[in-house]
């Protein structure tokens, strides 16, 4: 039987971590940030997590999480939660969408304002942001967005606005021309965001299970996409019956691709191609509110 320079053996866990450990883990994140992890995600978890416990040098997944449950400092909630955020995103990902914006921002009162609740690495509201400024066909829209996520380490590469050229692969080249700074000598083979681009955009952390999410104004158009999923029904449900009111009577949700928000509240319906406007009564509500 093979070993490894630290004595165990090959295929052995550098930590013990047990079913118990990992409904503990289920228990934490999802009182804390709403996620609610498959079971399937054991190894998912072990993985992240391990990182953890070699950084902080506890030796062992109880100790870890007996610390965490007992008051752990607000920087290793922040650590353990951005652990078990899965960020997966790209530009333009489900481009259908973009055009529908476009045209529905060309139509509104100006200022606009739009909420990216979701924005991981950056790549969502960038490309909000592309297509705000085609509509326009200006680098100075009249346009703000805000970009929200629970995770500061994806949050921090999107205010940077810096990524591999590969991420601009599937880019028309003239787009990628207009809206990106190529990077020279040591900053070959990346790209930088322009500079006109990027103060359209706020980043700021929210965690959408927070009670005060800290957000102001009315929102022309809200996406949240391929977040949900990640919640159980009651707390999609509740997430949404908090959009309603932040968004203006036209607003319009996005979605993700796999996610359905019918059945969970009642205060949207389907527009198309998932996305959602509020239910009009939910409209009539919020314009006399408004008026009054």
């Amino acid at each position: 039987m093979k070993t490894t320079t630290q004595g165990r053996a090959e295929g052995s866990k550098e930590f013990e971590f047990t079913a118990r450990d990992f409904e503990r883990v289920r228990a934490l994140i999802h009182k804390k940030a709403g996620i609610a992890l498959a079971e399937s995600k054991q190894e998912m978890v072990y993985s992240r997590l391990a990182r953890r416990l070699r950084a902080t040098g506890i030796a062992s997944f109880v100790s870890y999480l007996d610390q965490l449950e007992q008051g752990g400092s607000d920087e290793e909630w922040e650590a353990f939660t951005n652990a078990l955020t899965t960020n997966l995103t790209s530009f333009f990902r489900e481009a259908h969408h973009f055009p529908i914006l476009a045209d529905h921002i060309k139509k509104i009162k100006e200022p606009i304002e739009i909420w990216c609740s979701a924005a991981s690495t950056g790549e969502e509201p960038y490309s909000i942001a592309m297509t705000a400024c085609e509509a326009f066909n200006t680098l100075t829209p009249p346009v703000r967005i805000i970009a929200t996520d629970i995770d500061t380490n994806v949050l921090n590469t999107g205010a940077n606005g810096v990524y591999s050229i590969d991420r601009l692969d599937k880019m028309a080249p003239e787009r990628a021309k207009r809206f990106f700074l190529r990077g020279k000598g040591a900053r070959e083979g990346m790209v930088r965001v322009r500079p006109e681009l990027r103060q359209l955009i706020t980043f700021k952390q929210v965690n959408l299970l927070e009670s005060n999410w800290g957000i102001s104004g009315q929102f022309d158009a809200i996406f949240c996409r391929n977040v949900m999923i990640y919640f159980d029904k009651p707390t999609q449900g509740k997430i949404l019956d908090r959009f309603a009111p932040l968004m203006k009577p036209d607003g319009l949700l996005f979605a993700g691709h796999s996610e359905n928000f019918l059945y969970v509240t009642d205060a949207f319906k389907l527009r198309g191609k998932t996305v959602y406007e509020l239910e009009p009564n939910k409209k009539a509500g919020l314009s006399q509110s408004r008026r009054a």
